[in-house]
């Protein structure tokens, strides 16, 4: 069961938290100390941004937290030994805030002034804790790829190393040692190792933000009817996300059997997922482009499994297995920080033949790539705000080439839902672009052109 708590954290919901303990000064007079499992957080703040404060609060805690766009003050508190729900209540003061547990997952924070579904802005943990952990690979992790006839299990046996996950028609395997130490000295003896082609690190990939519940009204209007293929190519998005549920609406029609590279996972009764959410902002951008009559499909590929987290090698392993099962456009409405050799590989490879990418460009108003969207065979999607600019919470960087609208409206088992981010804009884009093909008889690589030229952007010259 989901909830939150708004300017106030009872017991039973810090249960729910990982201890997480530190000390965290930002000047000589400020200092923050926080444990979140007992009465251990203490403050002596004199003046310290909010911003700064919320990036220290995510480093100490572990949670993670999102701010409302253009909220913006200072901070002055002083107090020992509190519990975490009265020490936000004294940091955060006149704003509100709500703190919602998750499965598997540490608790996020919100923060805000209007409305918990508008906290969209991520807020990284402070450097001065930890850096940016999706730019860190799994220490005990390595994805080794081999030269054709070697054997990933003996090379394995011989390290120590189980091999947690294949790609057989890649020959690239997921090896996992004991500990970090391990994996260093297994990737020195692989640089000698005649049979290897290539080593890489896995990294990574955090969860997409979650669909926001709204109290009232109306889902989106649906009148897409499917029809029959007439064009050179049989158009399949490989939708790479979490699990997805049939959407209902006369919608299920056009998603094809799932595929899950990661496990076996169990949707919560009533719970809308982030990847059933992306399925039905791609029809509605099929629906947009066709005028609502198409032979696209969805191809569902679940990448996180039961888990709360993806990594590069998993999303890898989807997109291979969504190309063999016919997909010729892929979403990818996720990302994170580490930039990984095997993935942008494999998308390399997949470009050449005619498969078409969209990635989102990350939820935070900066300019550093967000990967895989960074990749330059990867059309980066960013978001814009009702008045057609891109939105406050968007990536701007260099690497985007393409903007479309950050919020979208679902529903699921009758009740209405909120899409906000660069993942709904990106699943918007491949659903246009997987329309605007099937609509003049094209393959979808050959529609990009059009697509550029109808939501292109350039932030090159952006500050």
């Amino acid at each position: 069961m989901s909830f939150s708590l708004q300017r106030c954290l009872s017991g039973a919901v810090l249960m729910l938290i990982l201890v997480s303990t530190g000390t965290l000064r930002a000047r000589a007079s400020d200092t923050l100390s926080w444990n979140t499992n007992q009465n251990g957080v203490s403050a002596d703040i004199k003046s310290m941004d909010l911003r700064e404060l919320l990036e220290q609060v995510a480093a100490a805690s572990g949670w993670q937290v999102y701010l409302e766009p253009g909220t913006a003050g200072d901070v002055s508190a002083k107090f020992k030994s509190l519990p975490p729900g009265e020490a936000l209540r004294l940091l955060l003061r006149d704003l509100n805030f709500a703190l919602v547990p998750r499965t598997n997952a540490g608790p996020r924070l919100y923060v805000f002034r209007t409305s918990q579904a508008n906290a969209t802005q991520r807020i990284r943990p402070s450097a001065a804790k930890a850096s940016d952990r999706s730019r860190k690979a799994i220490p005990n992790e390595l994805i080794v790829r081999l030269k054709p006839g070697a054997k990933i299990d003996d090379i394995a046996r011989s390290l120590g190393a189980k091999v947690i996950g294949r790609v057989d028609g890649l020959n690239t395997y997921l090896l996992e040692f004991t500990d970090e130490a391990a994996a260093q000295a297994a990737r020195q003896s692989l640089l000698n190792n005649p049979d290897v082609a290539a080593i890489d690190s896995n990294f990574p990939i955090e969860p997409p933000p979650a669909p926001q519940l709204l109290a009232g009204g109306a889902g989106p209007d649906w009148n897409l009817k499917p029809k029959d293929n007439t064009g050179p190519c049989q158009i399949v998005v490989g939708l790479i996300d979490t699990s997805v549920s049939p959407p209902g609406n006369g919608m299920d029609s056009f998603l094809l059997p799932s595929i899950s590279v990661a496990g076996d996972s169990q949707t919560a009764p009533g719970g809308l997922t982030h990847g059933t959410a992306m399925a039905q902002t791609i029809l509605q951008g099929i629906q947009a482009s066709t005028g609502g009559k198409t032979s696209v499909k969805i191809l569902p590929v679940n990448v996180y499994g039961a888990n709360s987290s993806t990594t590069t090698f998993d999303v890898g392993q989807g997109i291979y297995q969504a190309i063999n099962a016919g997909a010729d456009v892929i979403n990818l409405s996720l990302g994170g920080s580490g930039d990984s050799a095997f993935l942008h590989g494999l998308i390399t490879s997949a470009t050449k033949q005619g498969v078409v990418f969209f990635g989102a460009a990350g939820n935070e108003p900066v300019t550093t790539p967000t990967y895989p969207a960074a990749y330059p065979e990867v059309i980066a999607v960013t978001a814009s705000d009702p008045n057609g600019q891109i939105a406050p919470y968007a990536n701007r960087g260099s690497f985007v080439s393409m903007m479309e609208p950050g919020t979208s409206l679902v529903s699921y088992q009758g009740q209405s839902y909120l899409v906000s981010g660069t993942s709904s804009a990106t699943a918007s884009a491949s659903g246009f672009a997987a329309g605007l093909a099937d609509t003049t008889h094209h393959c979808p690589d050959q529609v990009i052109p059009t697509l550029r030229s109808k939501f292109g952007v350039n932030f090159n010259s952006a500050p």
